[in-house]
């Protein structure tokens, strides 16, 4: 295979799934001089590590980030140590609150320990934005503002919204942006990737490498934001329709199941390491009858593979099929010894509510099973000296003993 079909080959690879690409040429470029003459590029991604995980959602970003490994990029995964401080404005219809630094630098302690588990740790560079944030300095941030007028912010869609209904903005946001934008200038970056929501800031860097003369003005990779469990929102912890990557096998698992057969393409194009050839095998291997439960189980044990070691997919799979398909109790559920109490209270020391109403409203929903049967009331005692399998939906179990 020559050079020429090589670079169109990581291109496809490259542009699957991405929402918008800017200076895509430049990218071609970059990538046919490693397969010509080795030389390696760069990629920025910044995540504010403003929550202790990540979740598939996030991991969207890190899958491109590992096909560009491949092409001879190294990665500069930028966390935001100073930023996340201040808080990213996009999206948001009011100012965040503030992190304190204690937080911050416990997050980012996780988010290293996560991201590897995607990224080839060789050609990845951890950097923290405080580094050359910090040393800027009053007289720099200022200088920093300078470069760009409040004007052209406001011409930044949420901050219009918020400044035509009267919603406070203040004045920590508008430099957000900025300094994104100027990371780009102190890491010289190729190329910087992100979600479509940042489009924003994502040019900010090209604007900013203008500026400042860098030399070269970064290429721009939007990627669309995953959709969650609800086949809706995006993916998002606040909503609840979220997969954590340190989340256990046998749940993460389940969860990948639950989603819709439409759903189940989208997250192929964006979350597997499966090649387009592949996908689209599978595509057709429906259309001709295959059942797309199957698709999904595959999908579902490239994703635990990948977050807890080779072989634990197939394991969450029996698990799932033990516990669904044949209604069995699963193996490995937690023990719990207790007084005599009424079931609710039972719920909630078991840890399977994290409330009273929590637990009655699974009651009512028929969603509680004390040794496989279904209860529709919350009046019901658990008696000493016996033993009691609860379940809460399909997941949830625990085994209870009463003194």
């Amino acid at each position: 295979m020559d050079i020429n079909q090589k670079v169109e080959n990581a291109l496809k690879e490259i542009k699957r799934g991405s929402s918008e690409i800017i200076g895509e040429e430049r990218i071609k470029e970059l990538v046919k001089n490693y397969f010509e003459k080795g030389e390696n590029f760069t990629i920025k991604a910044g995540f504010d590590p403003t929550a202790p995980d990540l979740h598939l959602g996030h991991t969207v970003l890190l899958q491109k980030l590992k096909i560009f490994q491949k092409y001879g990029a190294i990665v500069q995964f930028l966390i935001g140590d100073f930023t996340a401080q201040i808080g990213d404005p996009t999206g948001k219809n009011k100012t965040r609150k503030m992190l304190t630094p204690k937080e911050v630098e416990e997050n980012a302690k996780t988010y290293k320990e996560q991201v590897f588990k995607i990224l080839d740790k060789d050609k990845t560079e951890v950097v923290f934005n405080s580094k050359w944030l910090n040393a800027l300095g009053a007289k720099g941030i200022v200088e920093l503002t300078t470069t760009y007028t409040v004007a052209r912010m406001l011409e930044r869609d949420d901050f219009e919204k918020r400044f035509k209904s009267n919603t406070p903005i203040a004045i920590s946001e508008f430099i957000y942006p900025l300094l994104q934008g100027y990371d780009s200038v102190a890491l010289k970056s190729d190329i910087e990737i992100g979600g479509t929501d940042q489009k924003f800031n994502l040019l900010m860097g090209r604007y900013l490498q203008r500026v400042y003369n860098v030399g070269k003005e970064q290429s721009v990779i939007m990627m669309p934001l995953l959709i969650g469990l609800d086949g809706i929102n995006k993916m998002s912890k606040s909503l609840g329709n979220y997969i954590g990557i340190t989340e256990d096998a046998n749940t993460i698992f389940a969860k990948v199941l639950s989603i819709s057969d439409e759903l189940m393409w989208e997250w192929y194009d964006l979350l597997s390491d499966k090649s387009l050839q592949e996908i689209e095998k599978l595509k057709s291997d429906v259309k001709n009858g295959r059942n797309p439960k199957e698709i999904k189980e595959m999908l579902a044990i490239e994703i635990v593979d990948r977050f807890h070691g080779k072989g634990a997919g197939e394991k969450a799979k029996e698990h799932f099929d033990r516990v669904h398909k044949q209604n069995k109790i699963p193996e490995d559920i937690p023990e719990f010894e207790m007084e005599p109490m009424n079931i609710v209270d039972a719920l909630v020391a078991a840890k399977l509510a994290s409330s009273k109403s929590e637990a009655r409203r699974h009651i009512k929903g028929g969603a509680v099973r004390i040794n496989q049967e279904k209860i529709n009331s919350a009046d019901i005692n658990l008696e000493s000296g016996k033993e009691y399998i609860l379940q809460i939906g399909k997941r949830k179990f625990a085994k209870v003993r009463i003194k």
